[in-house]
């Protein structure tokens, strides 16, 4: 039995250096939340006290997650084989937690509101929310560059865009105060703002959840992937298929590949290089076996063992373009 590995070293990261994205995010936030909550405080209004609660936890964001990438730069070691950059999947998961405890302090201080109102300053409120609105969309607009390739910076630029809203939502509370004497909108707006937060930071808590758990990223679809695996030449069967995130912007697979021919540098090469450009699997680990010994392809399913997904055999060829070559094969276990 031959065992073939081939890893891909091409690893892809964020598109640039965020270092300077952080540093004027954390400064403009870090001043705006000592304004905002002395305002608050001086407005006795508990939106924008709450949104300074709100702004600091995306500091305290902010700062964490630049300190995970910086850390996920570092070497691999003899005890942490894959380097350090698991640790970016657990600072978005520690992201989202924290930003739900925010939630709960939010929420309790405004029923807290709502039982005894008390009078605000409305145009206080207006003019402190509009600079909050122009400093979070100008730090939401740093991030939008990596948003869509790294979680963390997804994370950062959901919080800063959801602040931008949050800002939007003050100042229109703060006029309507200022016009009609409604105190009590103060409370209300605060509990909106917590349900608007709730529902902004879910995607991000269970994408995290997600990845803890050794899951397949969102946008690599693991059939997909078997199809491909399954329809290259000679390859009669792939079982023990994996694929998971090292880190919120690498990904890696391991699968064994049933090949009488017992496969090639050139074939381990190409088919990692595929998965690269097409899946955005960055790091592959292929091993080649030329017989099916001990019928592993057709191992009962559902064992919770993990070796029999997928257990499919090619039972059939089709020769495919390029961009349609996932092949069709039928599962026989």
């Amino acid at each position: 039995m031959a065992h073939d590995h081939c890893h891909d070293h091409n690893h892809h990261h964020a598109p640039d250096n965020f270092n300077r994205a952080f540093t004027i995010g954390i400064v403009l936030n870090l001043l705006f939340v000592g304004v905002e909550a002395g305002y608050g405080l001086y407005a006795d209004s508990l939106a924008l006290v709450a949104d300074a609660g709100h702004n600091l936890s995306d500091v305290m964001t902010l700062l964490i997650a630049w300190a995970a990438m910086a850390v996920a730069k570092r070497s691999a070691t003899a005890k942490h084989t894959y380097g350090f950059k698991k640790g970016t999947i657990l600072v978005s998961l520690g992201s989202a937690l924290f930003l739900y405890a925010a939630i709960g302090i939010i929420i309790w201080e405004a029923f807290g509101r709502l039982r005894s109102p008390v009078p605000v300053h409305g145009m206080t409120i207006t003019v402190v929310a509009a600079i909050g609105v122009v400093i979070n969309t100008v730090t939401a607009l740093l991030f939008m560059a990596g948003r869509k390739k790294d979680l963390n910076l997804k994370a950062a630029f959901l919080h800063m865009a959801a602040d931008a809203v949050v800002s939007a939502g003050v100042v229109v509370s703060g006029l309507v105060i200022t016009a009609t004497g409604w105190n009590i909108l103060d409370p209300v707006l605060s509990i909106v703002i917590a349900l608007f937060i709730l529902v902004a930071g879910w995607g991000l808590l269970k994408d995290s959840l997600h990845l803890t758990m050794a899951g397949v990223p969102p946008h690599i679809d693991a059939e997909k992937v078997l199809g491909y695996l399954t329809g290259l030449s000679e390859v009669q069967c792939v079982h023990d298929l994996h694929i998971w995130a090292t880190s919120t912007t690498e990904n890696a697979l391991t699968a064994h590949l049933i090949m009488q021919s017992g496969g090639s540098d050139a074939f381990l090469h190409e088919t990692a290089e595929y998965l690269r450009h097409h899946f955005d699997i960055h790091h592959t680990t292929l091993q080649i076996e030329r017989s099916d010994i001990g019928g592993i392809c057709h191992t009962e399913q559902g064992n919770g063992q993990g070796n029999c997904w997928p257990g499919r055999q090619a039972s059939m060829r089709q020769r495919l373009p390029e961009e349609e070559h996932m092949q069709r094969c039928s599962c026989t276990a």
